[in-house]
Formats: structure tokens, sequence, C-alpha cells
């Protein structure tokens, strides 16, 4: 059980709005396809298997990243009980768990079509590289938008066997999405941060954060209106379109950059707005 716990907190098993924020964009690129091939069963068998895979590269990303910052976990008050920066775990056997992950995951990967299966392993390159952005940009968030809504293009492709522009407006209007509730996730640790040098673009734009964040969320409206501008009207699709816009709204008009259990509460907000979004594809493709 000893064991089991500390694999739990390497992979934040125990903390499913990781593995739930990179399975929601992978749930939106299907229901955005069911809606032209509507196969259901495909669609439930694709929706699992990505469900899957988000947990899995989730949880080996989270060891990557906590091997590659674990100098500067242990000097930041939030991170420095996680189990590398606390020594209760070598890097030794969390690169085997990496790698039994990994394995798993691509045994996943290889139920889908060749183009499909050619994005999943490009995805490697942005999933591991990710953690050293920090160190050379005041962009990881936006690195991460790139890395965490890749899903919305394999789940288009895995249907459809090829990419679409609609799928890549789809995909430029999640990365947005992301780059502002993770910016709101960063303002826990800016304090820290600013000490040891890591970059952000909560420190970035700390002093116009809610600028900052209102024009990532707008970007994110402005590219789900102008794609499903012909669906808007007086439906449910609108409706909880509507829904899903004021959840952003709202992380906007509340965030208190001083409080961070408020911006740790806007921020896990966020799994219920991916929810909503992907409850409006649905109810599009009905």
């Amino acid at each position: 059980m000893h064991h089991l716990n500390i694999f739990i907190n390497l992979t934040r098993l125990n903390k499913p709005i990781g593995y739930l924020l990179l399975f929601w964009p992978c749930s939106w690129g299907l229901a955005y396809a069911y809606s032209y091939n509507q196969n259901l069963e495909l669609f439930i068998s694709y929706l699992l298997l990505f469900f899957g895979g988000s947990v899995l590269m989730r949880s080996a990303g989270c060891i990557v990243n906590d091997i590659v910052d674990k100098d500067f976990d242990i000097r930041v008050k939030r991170t420095k009980s996680r189990p590398l920066a606390s020594g209760k775990i070598t890097i030794r056997k969390s690169l085997l768990y990496v790698a039994i992950l990994c394995l798993i995951a691509f045994l996943i990967l290889i139920q889908f079509n060749r183009l499909t299966i050619i994005l999943g392993m490009s995805s490697m390159i942005l999933a591991f590289t990710y953690p050293y952005m920090k160190r050379v940009t005041y962009w990881p968030q936006l690195f991460l938008g790139l890395t965490f809504n890749w899903g919305i293009i394999m789940a288009w492709t895995s249907v459809n066997g090829s990419i679409s522009i609609e799928i890549l407006i789809l995909y430029f209007s999640a990365i947005f999405w992301t780059l502002g509730y993770d910016t709101i996730y960063g303002t826990q640790d800016m304090s820290d941060d600013e000490i040891i040098g890591i970059k952000s673009t909560s420190i970035k734009f700390k002093k116009n954060i809610k600028m900052f964040i209102g024009f990532c969320y707008f970007c994110t409206f402005f590219g789900l209106a102008f794609l499903f501008k012909q669906e808007i009207g007086v439906n449910m699709f609108t409706l909880l379109f509507i829904f899903f816009i004021f959840s952003l709204g709202y992380q906007v008009v509340n965030l208190k950059i001083s409080e961070p259990k408020n911006s740790l509460k806007l921020f896990k907000l966020n799994n219920y707005s991916g929810l909503i979004l992907f409850l409006s594809f649905i109810l599009r493709g009905i």
C-alpha cells in the first residue's frame, strides 16, 4: 500500500482534473466527428480508448515533469512534498513507470488508423519537452495548450482519416482555453516561481492578468462561434454553449491572484466547462 500511494501521488491519479482536462478535448473531437459519421458503437468504443490513453499519458507526463523539476519542486511550498522532490522514490524507478505507462498507451494507440498513430507518436515530442519550456520562455502555458489539445485532431482523424480546416479551428480555439485556465493555475506559485526563476504567463501578465485571461477566453469563444455559427439559435446546443462561455467569464470575474485556493477552485471549474461543451457537441450531433 505504501508503494501504491507513492505511485498514485507520482502520477496524480488522486487528482483527476489533470487527465480530465486532457480527455475533454479528445471527446470534443470525437463528438464533432460523430455529427458527420453517426456510428454510435464506434463513438463509444473510441471514447473509452481515448479516455484510457488520456489517463496513461497524463500519468506518464506527470512523472517526467517531476523528474525534470525535482530540484525546483523542493523549493516551492505546494510541490515540495511530491515523491521525487521528497526522495520517496528514485528517478530510475520513476523512469520504469514512465516506460510501462507509455507501452500500455501505445497498445491503445495502435487500435487506430495509420494517420492517428503517426499523430499520437508525434505528440510524445510535445509531451516530453513541455516541462523544459518554463525555463526558456514566459509562454509554457501556450506550449501546454498545443500539447493538451492535440487529442482533438487525433480524435477527428481516428474517425475520418484526414485533417480538415474545421477541426484545426476547434484545435486553436481549445489552445486559448488551455492558455487561460493554466494561467489561472500558475497564479498559485507566482511568488516562489519568481524567486527560483521559473517563467509563466501568470508572471508575464500579472499586472493585467484578468485582461489577458479574458482575451484568451474571448479567442476561444470567437473560434467556436465562428465554427458553429450556423447551429447557434434557439436550441439545446446554444443553451449549453452559453453555459460554457458563462463558466469562462465567471473565472475571469472572480479571480483573485492573492488567494491561491481561489485560483485552484477556478482552475478546477474547467472540468465542468469541458463537460458542458462535450454535451453541447453531443446534442448538436443528434
